[in-house]
């Protein structure tokens, strides 16, 4: 240590440290035995509060063990009846596999009956094809016949008796028969067959029995025309001396012949009789179809009332009105040619009957079948 340093210089030295004083032996045990009094107490606490605290403890779980038991008893039943519901599946299935076993062993009989039954029913319908074959053929055929004979009787009755009418109406029929013929090689003949019977419905005249009636009714009133007067001048003979003197000399002679009636009451009957035999033979030749002689017996008409009747009398007049009328709807048409349509029927027929015979259908392949 330094001298010269003043602080150290003037600082007293410290004074030496009290000695405490050293307690009696009898005043220090009493403290100590009585905090081991407390130390034991209080560990005596503690086990107590740790026995208590096991005991609750153990209540605790001898009560959540009763509680698990409880589940457990539960769950066990749970998992017998999940074991006896898993049994009877079981045996369900079983069952529902052996039927299924049977189920496909009576689809395997039925799939082999159904396949009989199709090859069965393959030769059916062979059958019934080659059945149909020729049955259709024999259709044809009778249809065919029909067709020509209807062509045939028309053709007849128009050449025969000269009736458009009834011979239109036989091609009308034959021309149904041969639209239901199924065979194509025939559908072009319609065409001439239709020509035909356009030519036929041209020549039908006006209704026959109106004609007839018309007639007829000329011949009702032929009684009531009043026939030409006799022996009276003819006209434009009336100026002249030999007409003044003629009838000068008449009212003093008069020459009259007598064959033991009178004269004009003989030929008036004899004139209506001709012209009523003219008109019943037009009568006849219409019903005859005959038109041509129908004419030819009304112009007879027509020319004896002009001869033989009074052409000033207005009934004379309406009458050979009513002939002249009858006479244009007589006006002779051009000749209708038939036949066409029944000549190349006939060569279709006999074509088609050099033609081979159609093979029969084939029946199906064994192989396309199951």
């Amino acid at each position: 240590m330094s001298h010269d340093d003043p602080a150290s210089a003037a600082s007293p030295a410290p004074a030496p440290a009290p000695v405490p004083a050293r307690p009696s032996p009898s005043r220090a045990a009493a403290p100590s035995r009585g905090g081991s009094v407390a130390l034991a107490l209080l560990l005596a606490l503690l086990a107590l509060v740790g026995v208590g605290y096991v005991g609750w403890r153990q209540w605790q779980q001898s009560q959540g063990g009763a509680a698990d038991s409880r589940n457990l008893a539960a769950l066990q039943a749970r998992v017998g009846t999940l074991e006896n519901t898993l049994q009877s599946v079981e045996g369900e299935r079983a069952a529902l596999r052996q039927r299924l076993g049977d189920a496909d062993q009576v689809n395997r009989s039925l799939r082999e009956e159904l396949l009989g039954q199709s090859e069965r029913l393959r030769n059916l319908e062979d059958a019934v094809a080659k059945l149909a074959e020729k049955s259709l053929s024999g259709h044809d055929a009778m249809l065919l016949d029909e067709t020509e004979a209807l062509l045939r009787m028309g053709q007849q009755r128009y050449e025969l008796f000269h009736d458009a009418e009834g011979a239109a109406a036989a091609y009308a029929l034959a021309d149904q028969s041969l639209a239901a013929v199924n065979d194509g090689a025939f559908s072009g003949l319609r065409q001439s067959l239709n020509a035909e019977r356009e030519a036929l419905a041209s020549r039908q005249n006006r209704t026959l029995s109106a004609t007839l009636a018309a007639v007829q009714k000329l011949r009702d009133g032929l009684a009531a025309l009043p026939p030409k007067p006799l022996d009276l001048p003819a006209a434009g003979k009336d100026d002249g001396a030999w007409a003044r003197l003629r009838h000068a000399l008449a009212s003093v002679v008069s020459v009259q012949r007598d064959d033991g009636a009178p004269l004009a009451v003989a030929d008036a009957r004899l004139t209506r009789q001709l012209v009523a035999l003219d008109l019943a033979q037009a009568q006849a030749d219409l019903l005859g179809h005959d038109e041509a002689d129908a004419a030819a017996a009304l112009r007879r008409a027509d020319a004896g009332l002009a001869a033989q009747f009074d052409g000033a009398d207005a009934g004379v007049q309406q009458a050979r009105a009513q002939l002249a009328a009858l006479l244009d709807g007589l006006r002779p048409a051009p000749p209708v040619q038939l036949g066409g349509a029944l000549a190349e029927l006939r060569n279709l027929r006999a074509v088609h009957a050099l033609k081979p015979d159609s093979a029969p259908a084939p029946a199906a392949s064994a192989g396309a079948r199951p």
